[in-house]
C-alpha cells in the first residue's frame, strides 16, 4: 500500500454519506452512536456541536494525527488527518458504515451518494494560483491570455471529473482549492503574505444503486480502489511530487 503522507504537509481519507432523508437528531440516538464510535476509537474524546446544528466526535489534534466522525442534518462524514497508514483510515470509515446503519436507522434506499477523498495540503504563502498554472500548465487556447495577465493571477483552480463505469454511478474529480483573496499578488509583491493552505482532493463518489446496508462497505472499498489506482498511476508523479517540488524551489 503506497504510503502518501510524504507527498504534501497533511493528507487525509474522509467518508462522506450524503442522505435524501435527515438524518435523526435525537439526543438519545445521536449519543449513542458517538459512544459506538468512541467504544471502538477510545481516543476520540472530544464531543462538540456546532452553531448550525452538527455534531462532531474527534481526537486531541494537537499531535497532528487525529480522528473525526461527525452528522450533520443529510450527511454523515468520517475523517482521519495523517494516519501512519492508510489501512487505518479505511478501517475507520468501514466501521462507521457497519454502526450507522443500526444506530442511525440509515438504509440503502435514503442514500443520495457514498464519497471518499484523498486530500493534500501544501503551506505555500506565495500566489497559489500562479504556482498551479505553472506546474499544471494552462489550456493551449487560453495561454496567449494568461501571458497577458498582470500583476498577477487571481484565481485558477482546474477540475475534472469523469465516470469510471458505463452507466455512469461512479465518477471521479480532481480539482484544487486555493486559499487567499484578489489582493494576493500585491501582497506577494509586498513580501505581506501569511502562510496559507493550498489543497490538492482527488473525490470518488458512487451515485444511487444500492442494493442493501451491507453495500455500504463493499463499495467503500471499490471506491478506495479506485482511488489508489489513479493516484498511483496518474497523480503521484504528474501534479503531487511537481507541486511539492515547485514550492520547496520558491
Amino acid at each position: 500500500m503506497s504510503d502518501y503522507g510524504s507527498l504534501s504537509d497533511d493528507y487525509y481519507l474522509n467518508m462522506v454519506l450524503q442522505t435524501e432523508m435527515e438524518l435523526p437528531q435525537q439526543r438519545e440516538t445521536l449519543l449513542h452512536y458517538f459512544e459506538q464510535m468512541q467504544r471502538r476509537f477510545s481516543s476520540n474524546s472530544r464531543f462538540f456541536a456546532r452553531e448550525k446544528g452538527d455534531h462532531v466526535l474527534e481526537e486531541d489534534r494537537e499531535g497532528g494525527s487525529y480522528r473525526w466522525t461527525s452528522i450533520e442534518a443529510k450527511r454523515l462524514q468520517s475523517g482521519v488527518v495523517n494516519p501512519e497508514s492508510l489501512q487505518i483510515a479505511i478501517d475507520q470509515h468501514e466501521q462507521v458504515l457497519e454502526i450507522a446503519p443500526y444506530a442511525l436507522s440509515l438504509s440503502f434506499l435514503d442514500c443520495e451518494s457514498l464519497s471518499v477523498v484523498f486530500g493534500f495540503d501544501y503551506q505555500y504563502s506565495g500566489n497559489q494560483s500562479e504556482l498551479i498554472a505553472d506546474v499544471l500548465g494552462v489550456p493551449l487556447a487560453l495561454s496567449n491570455f494568461v501571458n497577458h495577465i498582470s500583476p498577477g493571477m487571481v484565481s485558477y483552480e482546474p477540475a475534472i471529473q469523469f465516470a469510471i463505469d458505463s452507466d455512469l454511478h461512479t465518477q471521479a474529480r480532481l480539482s484544487f482549492e486555493t486559499r487567499g483573496n484578489p489582493f494576493q499578488p500585491r501582497e506577494v509583491e509586498m513580501s505581506d503574505a501569511s502562510d496559507e493552505i493550498l489543497s490538492v482532493y482527488l473525490t470518488l463518489r458512487r451515485f444511487e444503486g444500492f442494493r442493501n446496508n451491507e453495500a455500504f462497505k463493499e463499495e467503500f472499498k471499490k471506491l478506495v480502489i479506485h482511488g489508489q489506482r489513479l493516484l498511483d498511476e496518474h497523480i503521484v508523479d504528474s501534479v503531487l511530487r511537481p507541486l511539492q517540488s515547485a514550492i520547496a524551489a520558491s
